[in-house]
């Protein structure tokens, strides 16, 4: 270090005197600080505002959760009750329903028959009931199978094919061609057969019925929408709860029914309004999808 050096470095670490700084240079500085503090103060409030909105969206989300836990409780509860009783009810039936049967052989005043005939339908239409209360409690295993859909859903169509063209319904069913489908056929038809009758119902005065299925990626997506009146918002909130229904002779227990099924094969589904009226069920089955390439390969 030279001279000149030493001289430079003896100056600048000498400490500035406070005595030196001049009241310009003590208001900047005193301006600047006051100015950082207020930016501090503004980013900590808005950080305190940003984690109290978490907290309460967290905390809405967990009181959800909690609310959709203790409905699933609720629900298993009820459905292990409701099935004991129902399988009761349904072996009591069985003798009902034999000698409601043999009496209708041996009567053969018409009147008499008649009446038989109004017991014998009661009973059965008891014995539905709880057939369906036996099939939401069921906890079953899934038989799956690999099958073409499109061919599958035009049978399904079928089955409701004259109901419909009494109601003056028209079908379409909207599938691409060689579009496989990986699940439980047996479950999944009542799922459909479900869907299709509602939608009957909804339009007795005639109207469209559109099934559709497609592909994304691995995931099967199926919908049934018709031209009816749609649902009302009570409707669209409850509708797969079990035993709410808008029907006069309902039991409420289709669509929940419907809901258990997607549920075995580890898939949702959801209702809504269409853009143009009606009502849309929209099914997702995750990982239950093979579209085959054209070149016979399966891109699965």
């Amino acid at each position: 270090m030279n001279e000149h050096d030493r001289a430079e470095h003896t100056e600048n670490s000498t400490p500035r005197v406070p005595s030196q700084v001049g009241p310009a240079t003590e208001g900047t500085d005193l301006a600047a600080i006051l100015e950082a503090w207020h930016a501090a103060t503004v980013r900590l409030e808005q950080t305190h505002e940003a984690l109290q909105a978490e907290v309460r969206r967290l905390t809405a989300e967990l009181e959800k959760k909690n609310r959709e836990l203790a409905r699933k409780d609720r629900l298993a509860d009820l459905g292990r009750m409701a099935a004991h009783i129902a399988h009761e009810l349904r072996n009591s039936l069985v003798p009902v329903s034999l000698y409601v049967s043999l009496l209708k052989r041996r009567v053969t005043n018409a009147e008499s028959r008649e009446i038989i005939g109004k017991i014998e339908q009661a009973v059965q239409a008891a014995q539905s009931v709880l057939n369906d209360i036996l099939q939401f409690a069921a906890d079953r295993e899934l038989q799956e199978t690999l099958f073409e859909l499109k061919p599958w859903l035009i049978d399904i169509t079928k089955e409701i094919e004259l109901q419909a063209v009494s109601q003056k319904v028209h079908i379409k069913v909207e599938v691409p061609e060689l579009l496989l489908a990986w699940a439980d056929r047996d479950l999944l038809r009542r799922v459909i057969i479900n869907l299709l009758l509602n939608a009957l119902d909804a339009m007795p005065g005639g109207g469209e019925l559109t099934v559709r299925a497609a592909a994304a990626g691995r995931d099967l997506l199926i919908s049934v929408a018709d031209t009816g009146p749609g649902l009302s918002e009570e409707a669209l909130q409850h509708a797969f709860e079990p035993f709410f229904t808008t029907k006069a002779n309902g039991t409420g227990l289709g669509l929940a029914i419907v809901e258990h099924l997607i549920q075995l094969h580890g898939g949702t589904i959801t209702v809504q309004n269409g853009t143009h009226g009606g009502a849309v069920f929209d099914i997702h089955l995750p990982n239950r999808c093979i579209v085959p390439t054209q070149m016979g390969k399966r891109a699965a």
